[in-house]
């Protein structure tokens, strides 16, 4: 029997890449997304006339709307994406992260336990409920260790604490009501359709118009690289089989240092676009993003163990077909460089302390880099 599965923030980075990977696979979809300025529906080119997907412009906020689409669409399952997420942009301007986060999350919950409550028994018992969250929850990691699923909450960012709130109303009402609801928390994702203040796309494409390639502080900051695809595949397994009330890390076990991405991506472009001179050449070390947790890293053994889900890119395949992707779509990118977000710094504070720049690193570019 063909599912039917709502995925809020569909027209997002990761939310396009679950509706293509549903739709793909035959699965009825409806993407509901208020398309703020990082929602594309340009991303969804290559499933938007199929005939199993269908657009609901929709803010989660909106409680009403959201019933009518849950009445109207009868979703087996709700893939939850719908976020604020760049963290420069959490610092300057936190508001619309306390709305859409924590309050559509709450939004979304009520309606979906309406929904679920109306419904017979056999299709009550199949429905899920999936919260799509974030690693950064859990705050900053040293040198060793990783995250758990039991790892104590510690976000750092106004972005990482309206997230970290929506996680414990997910558990709360999991615990409450019996709700049937799931958490993932992912590690940083990287791939096509990225948008461009995000740090891979942004290097990648100030790189192609030479401009400064920033790095905050001395670059030693770590993420663990997820491949959006490889993302969308876990998202689809930990809704249709995930345990009810729990938590599962998802994360590609490929930890880097942010000045090795920017090497890396730089090297690439060395060899698929050369100029003339290393790219890396334009890596211009600035100020120190404000509350930048040193290290993010996630072990995502529960997943790969219950649910048999693995990573099938590595850091190097993937970032190659990133890199390859920006140079083979500038039809995708432009509009948004020229019309949207054009490479300018986010999240700096105008006053307060700040870590300044490594003075043997480099001086200041006007531009961000951001998780």
């Amino acid at each position: 029997m063909t599912r039917n599965v709502l995925v809020t923030g569909g027209a997002g980075f990761i939310g396009s890449a679950v509706c293509r990977h549903l739709v793909t696979a035959g699965v009825n979809v409806l993407n509901v997304d208020a398309l703020t300025y990082a929602g594309n529906l340009k991303s969804l080119s290559r499933v938007d006339n199929a005939p199993n997907y269908r657009f609901a412009k929709i803010d989660v906020c909106d409680r009403r709307a959201i019933a009518e689409a849950f009445a109207s669409f009868a979703p087996d399952h709700v893939i939850h994406l719908a976020a604020e997420s760049h963290v420069d942009r959490s610092i300057t301007a936190s508001d619309a992260f306390i709305q859409t986060n924590i309050l559509g999350t709450f939004s979304m919950l009520e309606a979906a336990r309406a929904y679920w409550l109306a419904l017979s028994t056999s299709k009550r018992e199949g429905f899920r409920f999936l919260h799509v969250s974030t690693d950064e929850v859990y705050g900053s990691l040293d040198g060793e260790g990783l995250f758990v699923e039991t790892t104590p909450y510690d976000p750092s960012s106004p972005y990482s604490a309206s997230k970290a709130a929506s996680d414990h109303l997910v558990s709360a009402w999991a615990r409450t009501y019996g709700f049937p609801a799931v958490i993932s928390n992912c590690s940083n994702n990287y791939g096509p359709y990225h948008f461009p203040e995000k740090l891979i796309p942004l290097i990648i494409l100030n790189a192609i118009h030479q401009k400064p390639l920033p790095v905050y502080g001395a670059g030693a900051n770590v993420r663990d690289w997820l491949y959006v695809e490889d993302h969308a595949r876990a998202l689809d397994v930990i809704v249709r089989r995930g345990r009810i009330g729990e938590k599962y890390n998802v994360g590609g076990r490929n930890e880097r240092r942010n000045i090795d991405v920017v090497r890396r991506v730089c090297a690439l472009l060395d060899r698929l676009r050369p100029i003339g001179h290393p790219y890396e050449a334009l890596v211009a070390f600035v100020a120190d993003r404000p509350g930048h947790d040193l290290r993010y890293a996630i072990d995502a053994t529960k997943l790969e163990r219950e649910l048999g889900w693995r990573a099938l890119e590595t850091f190097d395949s993937g970032i190659e077909k990133t890199v390859r992707w920006y140079l083979d779509n500038e039809w995708w990118w432009r509009p948004l460089r020229e019309k949207v977000y054009a490479g300018e710094r986010l999240g700096a504070l105008p006053e307060g302390p700040q870590r300044a720049p490594d003075k043997e690193a480099g001086a200041s570019a006007p531009a961000s880099i951001g998780d």
